[in-house]
């Protein structure tokens, strides 16, 4: 069944860590209810026939965004030719997407891991073979897009495709920093396709149809996670909370740098000098702003989850360059992003 984006997207509001069983029921029936009234086929709500939707090498709608993508700002890349600068952005996003489906293809088989594990009647079940359906629709219109740019891109750098195929058993091994990955995969792309959304610029139909499908549905997905590790919390011991409130901030950075990162491949492709890569991602002082940016959400759920407290776990957030002031709530619009370098 075809669904439209003209309801607001679904978020609930945040909730104490103390949160009683029937309440944590009760978010988790909501949002397996929402899951049921509004949802997204990728082969029937994305019109992939219409000739808008075809992706052309003469499209000026794939130049990169100056006000959301930092490489879309770099005079380097504005003193490209126009079919440069398409061909560029093409690749970027076609890499971006690739890397988004082979972290919810890992996200769907960690959520089979930890849904092996529950008991009969766990509220938990249901409503995560829900979202392991919606991700499955994701990594679909994902690949079909990547099929129609036809870059070869790899998506995640080497060593991480390799060890992909452990990372599922998380979801059943340690649960809670399986699902605070959860997060470190979601939040960047979910906030840099916000920004993409909410900028000026005009872009590809298929992009942007694909990008709002994913963002009203991720909505739940980051909802979930939020609570989830609000709720379950107070339940870790000392030692084991200690040692995630030092992961935290590490789990963040190291998944955000393989999301958003373009890889040596594009560089090399295009010709990108190097010191344009690195002033980019993350030495020049926007950039790291922009990184900074990224995870206002997560710094205010590591603050409702006790995980930032102390010194050493404060210093981790700063050695991993990604403190700063949490979101007063969530989505909350950042400040808008163009390199000055």
């Amino acid at each position: 069944m075809s669904q439209t984006l003209d309801e607001p997207t679904v978020d609930l509001p945040d909730i104490p860590t103390d949160v009683t069983p029937e309440q944590y029921a009760d978010i988790l029936r909501s949002l397996s209810q929402a899951s049921v009234d509004r949802h997204f086929d990728a082969f029937v709500d994305v019109p992939w026939d219409d000739p808008d939707f075809q992706v052309r090498a003469d499209d000026p709608r794939w130049v990169l965004p100056a006000d959301v993508d930092p490489l879309g700002a770099h005079p380097w890349y504005r003193a490209q030719s126009l079919e440069r600068q398409i061909a560029i952005g093409q690749w970027r996003q076609a890499n971006i997407l690739k890397v988004g489906l082979q972290f919810e293809n890992i996200l769907i088989r960690g959520i089979m891991q930890y849904v092996f594990t529950l008991p009969n009647g766990s509220p938990e079940y249901r409503y995560l073979t829900h979202e392991a359906t919606e991700e499955c629709h994701h990594t679909q219109m994902f690949q079909e897009t990547v099929n129609r740019i036809g870059a070869p891109v790899e998506g995640m750098p080497w060593l991480m495709r390799k060890i992909a195929g452990l990372l599922p058993w998380a979801g059943s091994a340690v649960p809670y920093a399986f699902f605070i990955g959860v997060l470190a995969g979601e939040e960047p792309i979910d906030h840099t396709q916000k920004a993409i959304l909410r900028s000026s610029s005009d872009l590809p139909p298929v992009l942007s149809r694909i990008m709002q499908i994913h963002v009203a549905e991720e909505a739940r997905h980051i909802s979930f996670a939020h609570h989830y590790i609000r709720r379950n919390a107070p339940r870790l011991g000392r030692r084991e909370k200690f040692v995630m409130s030092l992961l935290f901030p590490v789990i963040m950075r190291v998944l955000c740098d393989v999301i958003m990162v373009p890889s040596k491949s594009f560089r090399r492709e295009f010709g990108i000098p190097r010191s344009v890569m690195k002033q980019l991602w993350w030495r020049a002082p926007e950039s790291r702003e922009r990184l900074q940016e990224l995870f206002g959400d997560v710094r205010m759920l590591a603050d409702q989850a006790g995980l930032r407290r102390g010194r050493l776990a404060r210093l981790m957030w700063r050695l991993c360059r990604i403190d700063g002031r949490p979101s007063r709530y969530r989505s909350e619009p950042p400040v808008s992003f163009a390199a000055q370098v």
